[in-house]
């Protein structure tokens, strides 16, 4: 159930993983990884979440988007 916050998936991620679109490549490695950090801190805020299942668990993903960006930016 892609975008929603799934208390069961979430106590069994494993992995995390962020996609970023190809209009943030120039963007540095540090500006992303503060960004990743306060996105996945606050999963259910996500705009595009989705859980992975994996062998051992899930691997919850987030897909950056211009709202996340604007959300975190204040943070």
């Amino acid at each position: 159930m892609p975008n929603a916050l799934d208390p069961y998936r979430e106590a069994l991620v494993v992995e995390h993983h962020t996609i970023w679109p190809n209009e943030y490549e120039d963007w540095s490695q540090k500006d992303k990884h503060r960004v990743e950090a306060l996105l996945h801190a606050s999963p259910g805020e996500a705009a595009e979440l989705d859980y992975v299942r994996q062998h051992t668990g899930f691997a919850r993903v987030i897909t950056v988007t211009p709202v996340d960006l604007e959300r975190v930016s204040v943070a």
